[in-house]
């Protein structure tokens, strides 16, 4: 069975499904502009339930497969009808309109969605439960015809000419049909030879870096890998996690610094997870002032139930008693191990 993340990380497996949009209604209704065949970023955010800034950044990493598949800006005209109908915002000077098609292209590309999660599980599962085609038997019908149609002709033409013309006549059919038939026949066959070549060289070279990934994530268990990761794969390591864990609507904002969430996600039951990630040299420490200005941050701005800050390195005494006292989890280093190293973290699994 062929994993829902592998969608993600091949172009000619998100290629070969891309027309099955019936997979798009079949997890959520997919509304759509007064004209039926188009919709608007903001659409595709409410739809995929992300923010509209994932959505850009998609489109803005993946931009020639979206135009491949039908993504494309409105024209001024549109961008007026579109105002007129308060379909988009009166100040936007830009509209990207996606069709079905690019929409289940975006399924197959958007990670920290729950939805596009869905999507692309149910049309893996459409695929594998569709019935394998049957094989046409049309190379076996014409040899028989063939057979039986020289059969036939020289019956007939022995009938009214001599010995001697045998041969020839025999020799003249099948030079008719090899010419005919079998010719054309074997060009199609060295074609689609050729064409299943490149297939099987694609499909090899897709399962090659499926498997530098795999090996990657392998890679991400050990801390020493952690310490190696810049600040944004650190982020997306720590929101993989999440996800691992059951968090649901998991987004990595990210570059806010140390005054803003890096991630936000939530519980199965509701609760909003707020998470601040600090990539740090493992011999520095997270100070008070550090949990102090989170705490403002997450319990003020962004009305945290459950607030974790995540580090590369060791909380100082002081800064573990204040993350106590404010209901912070302070994931220091020890228990960022564990918690990679497949240990679920406690916050996440109990109800309030």
């Amino acid at each position: 069975m062929v994993h829902e993340v592998a969608l993600l990380e091949s172009r000619t497996l998100r290629d070969s499904v891309a027309k099955r949009t019936e997979a798009l209604d079949k997890v959520k209704a997919l509304s759509l502009l007064p004209d039926g065949a188009h919709v608007t970023t903001q659409m595709v955010a409410k739809y995929f339930e992300v923010l509209e800034t994932a959505v850009y950044s998609m489109v803005s990493d993946h931009r020639e497969e979206l135009e491949a598949n039908g993504y494309r800006l409105a024209t001024r005209e549109e961008v007026t009808a579109l105002k007129a109908g308060a379909s988009v915002d009166r100040y936007t000077s830009k509209v990207g309109l996606f069709t079905r098609r690019t929409v289940l292209n975006v399924a197959m590309l958007l990670r920290d969605s729950v939805v596009a999660r869905q999507v692309r599980t149910h049309l893996l599962d459409t695929e594998e439960s569709r019935p394998s085609q049957p094989v046409d038997n049309f190379v076996h019908r014409l040899s028989s015809l063939l057979d039986e149609h020289i059969t036939e002709v020289l019956d007939r033409r022995m009938a009214t000419h001599a010995d001697a013309h045998v041969a020839e006549i025999a020799e003249d059919i099948c030079r008719t049909a090899i010419g005919h038939a079998v010719v054309p026949l074997l060009n199609t066959a060295v074609r689609n030879d050729g064409e299943h070549r490149d297939r099987i060289q694609a499909l090899e070279g897709e399962v090659t870096h499926l498997r530098r990934v795999l090996r990657e994530r392998e890679a991400a268990g050990s801390m020493g890998a952690l310490d190696a990761m810049n600040p944004r794969q650190f982020e997306q390591h720590i929101a993989w996690l999440c996800r691992r864990d059951g968090c649901d609507r998991v987004t990595v904002t990210g570059g806010h610094g140390d005054t803003g969430a890096d991630i936000v996600a939530y519980t199965l039951d509701g609760r909003r997870i707020v998470v601040q990630c600090k990539s740090r040299n493992p011999g520095s420490v997270i100070a008070s002032g550090d949990v102090q200005q989170f705490i403002g941050m997450a319990r003020l701005e962004y009305n945290a139930d459950i607030a974790l800050l995540v580090a590369t390195c060791p909380f100082t005494r002081d800064a573990l008693l204040l993350a106590a006292r404010h209901d912070v989890t302070a994931v220091h280093r020890g228990l960022l191990e564990a918690w990679n190293n497949g240990a679920r973290l406690q916050v996440l699994n109990t109800a309030p």
